[in-house]
This record gives structure tokens, sequence and C-alpha cells, in this order.
């Protein structure tokens, strides 16, 4: 067997089966008997040098990641700048690497993260380091490149489409006396991925729901206005749902909270769906009720797909493998080789085509008017909603697991970065 130890770590919003990519990278490790340690709250973690080792949990707990949401390890929005800016903490990170005999650094997350493997890998070249750097893909917003869909995207499609069918029967039920128009916002600051799952809670022309607004498309209020208008008039009451990042024709984000960023640089958003419900009350006197699910769109780990789980899994396992077979700054990618019966394997693609990339809803995704999506979209997102894989419950709520967190024992001074 291969000596040296495999690092891994959780980066950026968590999704609800992250950890069963843990899972997938732990349980394929022990098979191998390679050591991994974990980083506590992402690339923060290694920096900071606090590790621990997950040859200290019972093959349950590990096995039992496989359907807990959340980041087991702790994740982090720090995002790495270029070698040259943020140079000492990179040279920093590969003390800590170097003090724990790490060979193998898997860093699971979006687009930053692929970014930050590929410059740990760039950086250890320099110095010679014998290191193999993979990024392993998560994101619910499903915009990274390469991959045909990204693990954490299928489960949150999943709550939401189950969410919006769910609730616009709430709402058709009481659009009589009181509800008469409801609006969903969900997550995706570029890209209308999960927007576009909501699409597939309704099949007919007048099921919700009725109109999706999508960051692809710019945000026309007069014409949004009066397409609620005759819905409502149509079929008595009107769903929407909204991504996070519609734009008007300016480029404006309609849910900017004051400009504000987070730690990676992107738009703080949130808010759309009181926006547009305020203005459908202003401006139609209609009674709206709106809905932020936030973070329960992407932890709903009791609803979560099984197509999705397995991925998850998958892209853990494979990224182990990829990592001892040396190659070196790739990502594990899921490829689409049929849609129906839906089949898919997992390659390797190069990390320098997914950092720094972003995959946003192709053009025959989006229905004509652009409040809609197509019969190919709906081929394309059916199969990742597909299948259950409910969590053990116990006296009435799911059973999900606690890690013991057995630190490392530090061996070089504290970071003061």
């Amino acid at each position: 067997m291969p000596s040296g130890t495999l690092l891994y770590a959780q980066s950026g919003g968590v999704t609800a089966v992250i950890n069963a990519t843990a899972s997938g990278v732990i349980a394929e490790a022990r098979t191998r008997r390679i050591k991994v340690l974990a980083a506590r709250n992402g690339i923060l973690g290694a920096l900071r040098e606090e590790l621990v080792d997950t040859g200290r949990e019972t093959a349950a707990s590990i096995r039992g990641l496989a359907h807990t949401p959340g980041g087991a390890f702790g994740s982090c929005r720090y995002k790495l700048k270029s070698l040259d800016v943020d140079r000492s903490k990179y040279e920093r990170l590969l003390d800590v690497l170097r003090a724990h005999d790490v060979r193998w650094f898997l860093y699971n997350g979006g687009n930053d993260s692929a970014d930050t493997a590929l410059k740990v890998s760039q950086l250890a070249a320099e110095f010679d380091y014998p290191l193999t750097c993979i990024g392993v893909p998560k994101t619910i917003d499903n915009d990274l490149a390469v991959t045909d869909c990204c693990p954490g995207f299928g489960s949150a499609a999943k709550y939401t489409a189950v969410s919006v069918r769910e609730a616009a029967l709430d709402v058709a039920a009481m659009a009589d006396t009181s509800t008469r128009v409801f609006v969903y916002e969900a997550m995706g600051r570029h890209a209308g991925w999960l927007a576009a799952a909501a699409g597939l809670a309704g099949e007919g022309t007048d099921d919700a729901p009725h109109l999706i607004l999508f960051p692809e498309r710019a945000y026309d209020e007069a014409d949004f206005l009066a397409r609620v208008r005759k819905v409502v008039d149509r079929v008595g009451y009107c769903v929407v749902v909204a991504s996070e990042g519609i734009r008007d024709a300016g480029g404006r984000f309609v849910a900017d909270a004051g400009g504000g960023t987070d730690a990676f640089g992107h738009a703080q958003l949130g808010g759309v769906a009181s926006y547009l419900a305020g203005r459908v009350k202003d401006e139609l006197g209609l009674k709206v009720h709106w809905t932020l699910p936030d973070y329960l769109q992407r932890s709903a780990r009791h609803i979560a797909s099984k197509t999705d789980v397995d991925q998850a899994i998958a892209v853990g396992r494979a990224a182990v493998k990829f990592a001892l077979a040396g190659h070196n700054a790739t990502m594990p990618v899921i490829r689409r080789t049929s849609d129906s019966p839906y089949r898919w394997k997992i390659e390797a693609a190069p990390l320098e085509k997914v950092a720094n990339h972003e995959k946003k809803m192709p053009a025959g995704f989006l229905r004509r008017d652009g409040y809609g999506i197509t019969a190919a979209a709906r081929r394309y997102l059916e199969p990742l909603i597909k299948g259950e894989a409910y969590p053990p419950y116990r006296a009435g709520l799911p059973a999900y697991v606690s890690l013991k967190h057995v630190a490392v024992k530090k061996k070089l001074p504290a970071w003061t970065g």
C-alpha cells in the first residue's frame, strides 16, 4: 500500500449529501488502509492545523454519515486569492501538509474550492512536494462546468419540487377567500437550475408553478404583473417560483441586499420573494403569501433523492481512487450516458476546466416565453430527483450521527494569519 496520509475538507454551503461524499471518501480509503485526516471548518482548519483523526470513528458512524445532513467536519466561506497575493497562506498550508505527511488532498466544494485545489497543486509542484490534489464536486446550485450534475443538487431539487407541489395544493384550497398568489424563493445566484426544478411539480398548463423567474432572463416587472393577473383570472390563483438571482434589464439584482458581499465576493442575496409579493399586493391588490426556504432546501436529508445520494458516495470513492492513482489536479465528474433508462458514470476532469467556470441553464431548457421549463429540461431534471433514501428514524425523528472529532496533535506554531 502507498505510504502517506489523506486530508479531506469540506467547503462552502453544505448540502443534504455532502456527508455522503465524506462517507465514500473515508470508506474507500479504509479499504486501502490509508489514514484519513479531516480539516475542521474547511481550508481554515488546514491553515490552523485543526485536524481530526477519522480513524477514531467507528465504521457505523462513517456509514451513518451517508444519511446525515450538514457538514460533519465543519465548512467555511474563506477564499484564498492568487498564489502571489496569498502566497504566505499557501506556504503555511504546505507546511501543515508536510508536517502530517499528507500526500493526497481532497477538497469537497464548488467552484472556489476547485480553484483552491488547483492552486495548491501548483504550489506543491513548485516546491517539489509529492502531493496529489483532487477537487470533489458539491453544490445545490448545479453550476459546475463539465459535470452533468452536481451532488447536492438532486436532493435540493426534489425538496423544491415537492414543496411547491404541496404548497400549491394549500393555496388552491384557500384561494376563493384568502391567498391568491404564492411566491417561493429558490437559491441560485447566476444560474436557475433550482428554480427550474420547481417546474417538475406540475405537468399541465394550469398546474403550479404557473410562473418561474430565472437569472438567465431579465426581469420585466410590467410583464410579470400582467401574467400574474392573467393566471389568477384563469386559474383562480397563481404560484410563482423566483430564483434569488433574478436581475432587471440593467443587470441589477432585484434582491440586492444593500450591495453587500460574502467571503467569496459573491453578492449577498435573499428577499426577492418578499419584494415580488409586495409588488403584487401594491399593484394588483391581491392577497399574497411568500416563503424563503433558505437553509431548508439544502439541508432536507429526510427527503433526499436516492440518485443524488448514490452519486455523492460515488464521487467520494472515485476521488480516493483518482488520488491514489496519481491523477493530480482533477475532479471526479458525472457523465450521463442515457436519459431513459437513466445511466451515468464517473470520469476524471482537469480542475482547470472546472475552476472559475459557471454552467448556466441552456437556452433550450427555458420555455419560449421565459416563464417555465421545456420538455428537454424535464428530461434532464426528472432522473436527478428519483428514488427515496430515507434516513433511519428514532422516536419520530431522523437518527443522525455525531462524530467524536478526536483532534490530531499540532506540530507547528499557531497560525496568526
